[in-house]
This record gives structure tokens, C-alpha cells and sequence, in this order.
């Protein structure tokens, strides 16, 4: 008998099958000791991973495993608990992603009756995977050919009903754009090209309905848990979400020159009060909104100009404004909304684009038109990239790292990517504990699975300055990430706890009835970040690949106060070296497990 909050299985799908309903589909018994140890969410997506993906597999053949996974606390009360994780090799690193989204879909996919929908194969034609009480089948689905998500999604509910939920690529997904998305009600499992991976399946989607409930050990306990934890999601640790969103760093971030602008040739941007949340809440706002199961309600949305709202949060606009020069909120709003329609994760579009920029500015790609603050011209690039047009749509769809390796010219030099995944909307040379995060974080540039920028924001470390305390800060980051995003709850929640591996133990130990406890957590989060490296390892990652883009380690950035911030090669290295001794790997960065 499957831990309470589990079902104990994994459904595994090959939808190019060839039974009646077009699918072979079979259940992967998920022992109590692997959901213990892995948890759900990106631990146990990874531990899938090592499981069902043969080692060098292409992450757009039909054999390489795609998994949609949930978590022992989806379907409970505790808010912020409907998430789910998209976890596969990705097509533009190479090495493993995952991706978090939340939506009705989490709980209606749990609510199938697995922990798990691994997805593998290539179905004949355009199709769509549907997973209910009555089994598994797929459905030819031509007509939804180039639709948006959002449009497919109406579509789906109109031919299938609406107790159905979609998880659903756009157009770039279907064009294998290695940084498309997979969405679902307007939210975005957004970085490392999910959504052409579920492309490369010929599927345009996967629809669930649920059918039963998950038990949990001790109901009661859950919902006392539920009601203390939703009180404390009212508090000062959530108050600037709910006041402005995420957009309210923007100006922040620009006070103290830490926000990238023009490919990282600076840390400030003079515009950025155009884009800011104060000002748009003030003459924009039209609505506030929450995802599901969620009492912070960050979602903000604006209105557009020509009608229309758009909902907007800080990477998005960093990426589409000051990354590419743009500082008209109109040019932003368009791009933002256009990367929705095409689905296109914005942090690796800006970037791209930015790079681009750069390029064509320089004499280095034959593009005159494409320019630094032109948005005409970053809507005519998105549109390149969504349609993957020849000559150079076809280019920027694989991203930064593979277009400078294609055009060459010393152009990987300011190409601004980890691992081949763009960098957020965080400047290492003035955020030096977050260099490290983003340099050895196993997704690529990455600030959803490091949250190293904490300490660099909490005043307590010198962040112009990297050094000892700043590794055992980005550990700790890490560390809390793994849990987080493996039970899942959502990261706006971290300053709720005071004592977070204590407090996550006992939310745990109602649901699942284990015996769990802080230190057992701890040991869960390091086993965690070990499985990704170990896996990143086994597809041909090296300690090489921990590391920054040359710019940022050969030239300084100038800081609002006229000083320049450096952060030097012998600095980053010195901070991976610790990060891998505190850690327990050797000198190569291998844990002792590989």
C-alpha cells in the first residue's frame, strides 16, 4: 500500500503503440523507499529520468522520456500545492530541465491515479494523449496545427468538455524551437524546451480528468496544517507579491546594478521606470489573480494598449526590455504576449535576441534592421524565431550558445547562456553568491533552482566580493530549492518558514504518515542535487561547463556610484571549487555516487 498522498505508480505512455486506442501504456511500481527518497516534483522526475532514459539519447527522439510529475502534497489543501513538474533531457542544453507550473492541471493529472504520466514515442500525426478513469488514448488532432496554447485549449474543451485538463505547446513547440514552452491557463512550464520535446511527439497535447482522490494519512492534521500555513501566507513574507508581483525588483534591481541591460554591457537601465510596477500599477492595473490553491495572489495583470490585458512578472520584462534595450512598456506588453502566442520561454528569447542585437550591431550577422531598443524590431525577431524562418529564425531557435557556435566570429564570448540556457535577470558581477548559483546549477543560468540571489539582497555578505561564506550561502539556497520544488511548493512561500527543513517535515509527516524529519530532509535535498549532477554527468557535462560567459569574467560593469564591479575568473573558480568540497564531490565534480 502506496504512503498517504501517493498512488505508488507511474503511468508510463508510448503513443506511437499500436493497440485500438493508439498507445501502449503500461505502470511503473514506485516503491515506498524511492517516493521517500525522491519525494516528487523535479526529485522524483529525475530519479525517472536516470530510470527510463537510455544514457546519450537525442532529447527530441520518440524514445526519450518526457515526465509530467506530481507530489504527496497536490490535492491537499495547503496552499500553493497545485504544481506540477515537467522534468526531460533538454534540447537546448542537452543535459536534464525541469520546469514548474501551476494549474488545475496538477491536481486533475494526480487525480488520474499516478504520481507520474511519462510520456514516450511519436504518434503518426498531430495528436493530443488523453489520461482518465477509463484509461489511456490517442486522438488525431490536425485541426489544432499552429494554434496557439491558449487557443488549443479552447478548442479541447469544446470537442472534449470541460472537465478536462490541457497541457498544451504552441507553435514553436510544434516547430521544435529549443526553448518553447508547455502550457497550461495562461502559466508556462517555461525554460529548457519542454514544449518541443512533447513536439517531437507529434502531440499538441496532454489532456487529463480526474478520477478519485489520494488519501492521506491524517486528514484532520492536514487541515489544521493547511489553515495555520494559509494565515501565515497573509504576512509581510508575501506582502510585495501581492502588492506589486514579482515586477516590483525591477526598479529595485536597477537602484543597485544588478539589472542586465544590452546583453550585459550594463547594470542599469535608464528607462526602467517606464516599465517599473509602480508606474504601471498606477495607470495599467486591471485586475489582480491567483493560481490555483494559492492564497498569495502575485498575478498582475495590465491592461495593453489597443485592448487586451497582459499579465506580467519581473523576468519577463527584463528579459523583453532592458535586456534588449527596449524601454516602451507598449513594445514589452506586445512581445511578452507574443512570446504566449508562439510559446516561447521569455528569458531565453530576450537573451537570444539580445545576443542578436549585439551581433548585427557589430557587423557580425547581416541583419541592419535588428538594434538595440528598436521593439519593432523584437516583435519581427520573435516572429522569426515562433515560425522558425530561414536564414535567421531558423538561427536564433536553437538558442544563443548553438547560434554563436554556428556563426562563430568570437561571438560565444558575450553570448549570454550557462550550459547553453540564457541567463535571468540577475548581474554576477554584482550579485557574486549568485554567480556561483547560476555557474554549477545543473538546468544552465538558472534562478528558480539556485535562489542564491537571497543572500546576496540580505545585506549580510558582501555581494561585490565572492568568497567562503558566499558557497555555504548558495548551498543553503539549493539545498531549500530541491525540497521545495519536490514536494512542491511554491518558492513566494520561502520567508513564511523560519525554520523551513522542521516545518516541511511536519507538513509532511500528516500526509504521507512517514516518520520524516529536518535532518532526513536535509539528506533528501543533497541525495537530490547529486541525482541531477550525476545525470548531467552521464549525458557528457563537465566541470568545464561550471562557469560564466567570458564577458562577465573579463570586463567590469559600472555601478550606479561610478565604481566598477569585477568579478574575475580566479574568483568563480575558487567559489566552485568550495562549492564542490562542501558538497562532497571531487575535484571534478563528480559526487561519490557517480
Amino acid at each position: 500500500m502506496a504512503p498517504g498522498g501517493y498512488f505508488g505508480a507511474a503511468l508510463v505512455v508510448d503513443v506511437g503503440g499500436h493497440n485500438a486506442a493508439g498507445a501502449d501504456a503500461s505502470r511503473l511500481d514506485l516503491s515506498d523507499e524511492v517516493l521517500r527518497a525522491y519525494l516528487g516534483g523535479v526529485g522524483l522526475g529525475t530519479w525517472l529520468l536516470h530510470t527510463l532514459g537510455e544514457p546519450g539519447v537525442d532529447p527530441l527522439a520518440p524514445e526519450a522520456p518526457l515526465a509530467f510529475v506530481f507530489s504527496p502534497l497536490v490535492g491537499t489543501p495547503l496552499t500553493t500545492s497545485a504544481k506540477f513538474a515537467v522534468v526531460a533531457k533538454s534540447p537546448l542544453t542537452g543535459l536534464l530541465t525541469d520546469a514548474l507550473a501551476s494549474s488545475q492541471f496538477a491536481i486533475a493529472g494526480k487525480l488520474t491515479g499516478h504520481d507520474a504520466i511519462v510520456v514516450r514515442g511519436r504518434a503518426p500525426e498531430l495528436s493530443v494523449l488523453l489520461v482518465d478513469a477509463d484509461g489511456v488514448r490517442v486522438e488525431a488532432s490536425p485541426e489544432l496545427a499552429g494554434l496557439s496554447a491558449a487557443a488549443a485549449e479552447i478548442a479541447l474543451r469544446e470537442r472534449f468538455g470541460r472537465g478536462w485538463r490541457a497541457a498544451v505547446i504552441g507553435p514553436a513547440g510544434e516547430r521544435g524551437v529549443s526553448f518553447a514552452t508547455i502550457s497550461h491557463d495562461g502559466r508556462h512550464a517555461g525554460r529548457g524546451g519542454l514544449g518541443a520535446v512533447l513536439g517531437a511527439k507529434n502531440l499538441k497535447a496532454l489532456l487529463v480528468r480526474a478520477a478519485g482522490k489520494a488519501a492521506v494519512h491524517d486528514a484532520d492534521a492536514v487541515l489544521a496544517a493547511a489553515k495555520d500555513l494559509r494565515e501565515r501566507s497573509f504576512g509581510p513574507a508575501t506582502a510585495k507579491y501581492r502588492e506589486l508581483g514579482t515586477l516590483a525588483n525591477l526598479l529595485a534591481f536597477n537602484a543597485v546594478s544588478t539589472l542586465p541591460t544590452r546583453n550585459f554591457t550594463a547594470a542599469t537601465f535608464e528607462s526602467a521606470p517606464r516599465l517599473a510596477a509602480e508606474e504601471l500599477h498606477e495607470l495599467r492595473a486591471v485586475a489582480r489573480n491567483s493560481c490555483a490553491s494559492c492564497s498569495i495572489g502575485c498575478e498582475h495583470i495590465y491592461s495593453r494598449k489597443g485592448g487586451g490585458s497582459q499579465r506580467m512578472e519581473y523576468e519577463n520584462v527584463f528579459a523583453l526590455g532592458p535586456m534588449c534595450g527596449v524601454g516602451d512598456a507598449d513594445d514589452v506588453f506586445a512581445a511578452s504576449a507574443r512570446c504566449d502566442e508562439l510559446g516561447l520561454d521569455t528569458i531565453s528569447a530576450g537573451g537570444t535576441i539580445a545576443w542578436a542585437m549585439e551581433c548585427a550591431e557589430r557587423g557580425l550577422l547581416d541583419e541592419p534592421w535588428l538594434r538595440f531598443g528598436d521593439g519593432a524590431a523584437l516583435l519581427r525577431a520573435l516572429d522569426a524565431i515562433g515560425t522558425r524562418s530561414p536564414g535567421l529564425g531558423e538561427l536564433l531557435a536553437q538558442g544563443s550558445r548553438r547560434a554563436a557556435e554556428i556563426l562563430g566570429q568570437g561571438s560565444i564570448d558575450f553570448a549570454p547562456q550557462v550550459k547553453g540556457m540564457e541567463l535571468p535577470g540577475y548581474e554576477p558581477r554584482t550579485m557574486q553568491t549568485m554567480a556561483l548559483g547560476l555557474a554549477v546549477n545543473s538546468r544552465g543560468a538558472d534562478h528558480n533552482r539556485s535562489g542564491a540571489y537571497e543572500a546576496d539582497l540580505s545585506g549580510d555578505l558582501d555581494r561585490l566580493a565572492g568568497g567562503a561564506a558566499h558557497v555555504a550561502a548558495a548551498i543553503g539556497t539549493e539545498d531549500r530549492a530541491a525540497v521545495m520544488d519536490s514536494m512542491i511548493l511554491c518558492k513566494f512561500l520561502r520567508g513564511v518558514f523560519t525554520d523551513p527543513f522542521t516545518e516541511w517535515a511536519a507538513l509532511l509527516r500528516p500526509v504521507t504518515g512517514w516518520d520524516v524529519d529536518a535532518e532526513e530532509l536535509r539528506a533528501t535535498a543533497r541525495r537530490i542535487v547529486d541525482a541531477k549532477r550525476a545525470y548531467n554527468l552521464r549525458e557528457g557535462a563537465t566541470a568545464a561547463d561550471d562557469t560564466l560567459p567570458p564577458r562577465l569574467l573579463q570586463t567590469g560593469v559600472e555601478l550606479a556610484s561610478g565604481r566598477t564591479a569585477t568579478l574575475s575568473a580566479a574568483t568563480l573558480q575558487a567559489m566552485v571549487d568550495g562549492y564542490y568540497a562542501a558538497r562532497g564531490w571531487d575535484d571534478a565534480g563528480r559526487p561519490p555516487s557517480v
